[in-house]
C-alpha cells in the first residue's frame, strides 16, 4: 500500500535536490526541531522566522506542525483551511495560497527525499532504523496532522479522506516500529535481517505476514494476515476512486499526500473476494454512506437493536518488544535515531489513542482506518516520547495531560490497582490517573517552557481534577496573556467551565459570552450556558424577593436564549452535520417554547429543571466539586419540587421529574451517598418505560444515562453495607462460622462481586441502548466504565 510514494514511480523531487550527506541532514535536522519548539513557549515569531532560515524537508514539516497547532488549539476554521492541503476535487478557499500549501510541501519533500536516502551512499545510515526512516516519519507526520485538519472541517468528504490518512500513517509508522523490534531482537540473539540492510518498502511488503498480526492495533489470528492484506487492497482502491473519479482522462491522480493509488494493480492469486464490490466507489455514494454512520446503525426492521462492530480485536506487542531508552542512552546518542524513535513514539501513540475513542458504532469508521485503536499502549508510548527534549516529547507531554485531565477527567469508573502487585510497578498505566507522574511531568514543561500559557492551562485543568475550581479560575486569570489567540481562547474557555463548576454565574456568564469574540467554534453552546447562568439568578433573586435583580436576569436570559442562541444554532458543522449540542439547545428552546405557549406564561418561567446542572452533568463538573459546591448542586435542584418558587411542578411530565432524579443521584454519588443515589434513580427514572422518553422533544437521554448512573452508583458502592443487604443478606456464611472474621470477610466478598456483576449489566445496557441524544458524550463514560470493570473482574 505505500508503494504509491515509496516507490520510484512516485512525485518528483522537491526544490531541495542536493546530495543528503552525513552532515547537513543532522545540521537541518537540529535547527529545524529547535526552531518548531518555540511553539510550545508560545513564541510563534521565533518559530517562524527559524523555520524560513532552511529549506530542508524537517523545516518544511516544522512548518506545517506550527500551522496544526495553531488550527487544532483553536478549532478555527480560517486556520484550518490554511492548514488543509490542496486536492485535485476540493479547490483550497484559503486566502493564503503559502500557508495552504505548507502540508503538501512537506509530504513532497519528504517523498522525495526518502528516495534520495535510500540510493545516496553518502545519505545517514542507522543502525536501528532503514534507510529514509527520517523521512518517512515525516511523511507520516503530515498525514496525521492533514487528518486531523480533515475530519474537525466541517466537509464530509474532507473527513472521509481524514480517516484514510490515518490508516496509511498507521501503516507507514507500523513499518517503522518493526525495524526497532527487530533491532531489540537482534541485540537479544535472536533477530533476523538488521534494519540497516532494508528499506521501508521492504518493510511494508512484509505486513501481512508479520506487521499486521504483531502491533498494536492490528488484525491478528489464524488467517487473519492474508484477510488484512485483501481487505486492505480493496480499501485502496475503493477510496482512491474518490480522488480519481473527477479525471478519467489524467492518468494516476496523487491524492494531497503525494500518494498514488496504484495498489489495483497488485496481484493476489488467492485473494478472498469481498460480498460488496468495492473497486469503483462513487464519491456521492461514499457521501451516502458516511451521512447515514450514527451513533446506533440499525436494522430498519428491528429499531431497538443496535449494530454492533465486526472488526475484531486483538492482543497487543510486548512492551519489551519496542526500545525504552532514555535520550542519553548509547543507543539513541545520534539525533536522527532520536528524532525517527521519539517522533515515532509520539505519533504512533497518538493514533493508538485517537481511535480507541472512536465510538464502536462508528463502525463504518473503523473500516475506512482498517485498525483498532489501543489506548494502554497508546499512552504508553506517548510516556515515552515525553522523556525527549525535543517538539515531540513536548507534544506527547501535552497530550498526556490533556487526556488525563480531559478525557479521564471526564470518566468516572477508571482503574484503579486491582492487583496488588500494581503499586509497585513504573507502568504508568496501572492506575486511573497517576497524580505523581502527571505533576512531575507537568513541572518538567513548565520549567522547560515557562512562558507558555498551554502548561499553566493543564496546571489549572490539573487543579480542577483535584476539586479545585477556585484555585484554576485564579490561575487563569492571570493578567498576562498568551500571544497565541487560540491558546487564550482555550484558557477562557476552562476559566468559563470552572466557573460554572463552583456556581459563580455571572462571572460564568460573562466568560462564555466573551468566548464568542475569541473563536468561531460554538457560539450557540455558549450563549446558552451564559443564559442558564442568568435562569439561575433569576431564581435566585426571586427567593431573595429581589425584584429589580429577577427583571434584570430575566430579561438577560431571554435575550440570550431566544436571540442569540437561535441566531447561532446550526450553523457550525462536523463533517456536514449539525454539532451535537447544537441540537441539543435546539430542542430545548423548542421545548420551553412549547410550555410557555401550553401555559402561558413567560418564557423564564416555562424553563425545567436547572440547565446549569444539565450542562455541568455533561462536562462531569460534579466530580471536579467538594462538599460545598455539590450542596449548592442539591439546593439549586430542590427549586423544582419547591411549590412556592414553583407551582407548575405538579403538572410535568414524566422526562421532567426524571432529570431530577437523575441529576439528584448524580450530585448524590458524588457525595458518597450511593444506596440514595440508586433508590432515587429506582423511583424516579427506572421505574418508567423507556417508550414514555421517546416523544418529539423530549429528553430521550436521561433513560439511558440513568442506566450507566445505576452501574456507576453499584461500583462505587461495592464494599459498603446498604440498608436494604440487612433484610436481603444471606445468611449462609454467618451460620458456618458466626462472628468469625472470616465470615464477615466472605460475606464482603460476596456482596462485593454481585454488586459489581448488576453494576456491568446495568452499563452493558447503556452501551447497547438504541440512539439519543448526546450519545457519543456519555458513550465514552460507558466505554471507559465497561474496560474498569472488566479489568476489575480479570484481576479477581
Amino acid at each position: 500500500m505505500l508503494r504509491g510514494w515509496l516507490s520510484s514511480k512516485g512525485t518528483g523531487l522537491s526544490s531541495s535536490s542536493q546530495s543528503l550527506n552525513t552532515l547537513d541532514e543532522p545540521q537541518n535536522l537540529e535547527s529545524a526541531l529547535r526552531a518548531a519548539t518555540c511553539i510550545m513557549n508560545d513564541d510563534l515569531e521565533a518559530a517562524e522566522s527559524g523555520l524560513e532560515e532552511g529549506n530542508s524537508s524537517f523545516h518544511k514539516l516544522g512548518k506545517g506542525m506550527v500551522t496544526f497547532l495553531r488550527a487544532t488549539l483553536g478549532f478555527e476554521p480560517e486556520i484550518m483551511r490554511q492548514g488543509r492541503l490542496k486536492v485535485p476535487i476540493l479547490q483550497s478557499i484559503a486566502d493564503d495560497e503559502k500557508a495552504a500549501d505548507r502540508l503538501a510541501d512537506a509530504a513532497s519533500s519528504a517523498a522525495a527525499d526518502h528516495k534520495r536516502a535510500q540510493r545516496d551512499t553518502h545519505a545517514f545510515r542507522s543502525s536501528i532504523y532503514p534507510a529514509g526512516s527520517e523521512y518517512a516519519l515525516c511523511h507520516a507526520e503530515t498525514q496525521i496532522m492533514g487528518a486531523v485538519v480533515g475530519i474537525l472541517n466541517e466537509n464530509l468528504m474532507e473527513g472521509i479522506k481524514g480517516f484514510y490518512k490515518l490508516r496509511k500513517a498507521y501503516l507507514t509508522l507500523n513499518t517503522i516500529l518493526e525495524a526497532e523490534k527487530e533491532y531489540v531482537k537482534n541485540q537479544q540473539g535472536t533477530g533476523g535481517l538488521p534494519a540497516a540492510k532494508r528499506s521501508v518498502t521492504s518493510l511494508s511488503s512484509e505486513r501481512s505476514a508479520r506487521i499486521a498480526s504483531s502491533l498494536p492495533g492490528g488484525f491478528g489470528g489464524d488467517g487473519a494476515d492474508k484477510r488484512q492484506a485483501d481487505r486492505e487492497s480493496a480499501l485502496d482502491e475503493s477510496v482512491g476512486s474518490l480522488v480519481k473519479v473527477d479525471h478519467p482522462d489524467e492518468g494516476p491522480v496523487a491524492d494531497e499526500d503525494g500518494d498514488e493509488f496504484e495498489d489495483a494493480e497488485e496481484q493476489h492469486e488467492d485473494a478472498i473476494i469481498p460480498h460488496t464490490y468495492l473497486g469503483s466507489m462513487e464519491i456521492e455514494s461514499a457521501a451516502t454512506a458516511m451521512a447515514d454512520t450514527s451513533l446506533e446503525e440499525k436494522d430498519p426492521a428491528k429499531p431497538d437493536e443496535p449494530v454492533t462492530t465486526t472488526v475484531p480485536r486483538v492482543s497487543t506487542a510486548k512492551t519489551e518488544e519496542l526500545l525504552s531508552s532514555d535520550p542519553n542512552s548509547p543507543v539513541l546518542s545520534n539525533p536522527i535515531d532520536a528524532f525517527v524513535h521519539s517522533g515515532t513514539s509520539m505519533s504512533f501513540g497518538l493514533l493508538l489513542l485517537i481511535i480507541s475513542m472512536i465510538p464502536p458504532a462508528f463502525g463504518r469508521l473503523l473500516q475506512i482506518i482498517g485498525f483498532h485503536g489501543d489506548r494502554t499502549r497508546g499512552v504508553k508510548m506517548l510516556w515515552q516520547a515525553s522523556k525527549f527534549h525535543n517538539i515531540f516529547g513536548a507534544m506527547a507531554g501535552l497530550i498526556i495531560l490533556g487526556y488525563y485531565n480531559g478525557l479521564v477527567g471526564f470518566c468516572d469508573v477508571l482503574p484503579e490497582n486491582f492487583d496488588q502487585h500494581a503499586q509497585k510497578s513504573a507502568d504508568p498505566t496501572a492506575e486511573g490517573y497517576p497524580v505523581e507522574r502527571l505533576e512531575a511531568l507537568l513541572a518538567d514543561m513548565r520549567s522547560r517552557f515557562p512562558k507558555s500559557h498551554l502548561w499553566l492551562l493543564e496546571e489549572a485543568r490539573m487543579q480542577s481534577s483535584k476539586k479545585k475550581p477556585d484555585v484554576a479560575i485564579k490561575l487563569l486569570s492571570s493578567d498576562t496573556k498568551s500571544p497565541l489567540k487560540q491558546v487564550e481562547a482555550l484558557s477562557l474557555f476552562e476559566k468559563s467551565l470552572n466557573a460554572m463548576y463552583s456556581h459563580q454565574y455571572q462571572l460564568c456568564a460573562d466568560s462564555f459570552v466573551h468566548s464568542c469574540s475569541l473563536n468561531n467554534w460554538s457560539h450557540a453552546l455558549y450563549y446558552y450556558i451564559a443564559g442558564a447562568c442568568h435562569v439561575e439568578l433569576y431564581r435566585l433573586a426571586n427567593r431573595s424577593k429581589d425584584i429589580k435583580k429577577a427583571k434584570h436576569h430575566a430579561k438577560e436570559a431571554t435575550d440570550l436564549l431566544l436571540n442569540k442562541v437561535r441566531e447561532h444554532a446550526g450553523k457550525k458543522k462536523f463533517m456536514a452535520r449539525q454539532l451535537p449540542f447544537d441540537q441539543f439547545v435546539i430542542r430545548k428552546l423548542a421545548k420551553w417554547d412549547t410550555r410557555t405557549k401550553e401555559r402561558n406564561i413567560p418564557f423564564i418561567d416555562a424553563v425545567g429543571v436547572s440547565p446549569v446542572e444539565e450542562m455541568i452533568y455533561f462536562w462531569n463538573g460534579h466530580k471536579r466539586m467538594d462538599d460545598e459546591n455539590l450542596h449548592i448542586s442539591i439546593d439549586r435542584l430542590a427549586w423544582s419540587e419547591d411549590a412556592s418558587l414553583n407551582p407548575m411542578w405538579k403538572d410535568e411530565g414524566v422526562d421532567e421529574t426524571a432529570i431530577l432524579a437523575m441529576l439528584r443521584a448524580a450530585v448524590w454519588r458524588n457525595m458518597g451517598r450511593h444506596e440514595d443515589a440508586c433508590d432515587e434513580l429506582q423511583k424516579g427514572v427506572l421505574c418508567h418505560d423507556k417508550a414514555l422518553f421517546k416523544n418529539k422533544g423530549k429528553d430521550d437521554w436521561v433513560c439511558a444515562t440513568a442506566h450507566y448512573e445505576m452501574g456507576a452508583g453499584l461500583w462505587f458502592g461495592r464494599k459498603e453495607k446498604w440498608s436494604k443487604d440487612d433484610i436481603a443478606a444471606s445468611t449462609e456464611a454467618t451460620e458456618v462460622a458466626v462472628g468469625t472474621e472470616k465470615a464477615g470477610e466472605a460475606d464482603a466478598k460476596k456482596r462485593e462481586m454481585a454488586r459489581v456483576i448488576e453494576a456491568e449489566s446495568w452499563i452493558d445496557k447503556a452501551a447497547k441502548w438504541e440512539r439519543y441524544e448526546l450519545d457519543a458524550r456519555i458513550g465514552l463514560k460507558v466505554t471507559t466504565a465497561l474496560e474498569t470493570i472488566r479489568g476489575w473482574k480479570d484481576a479477581q
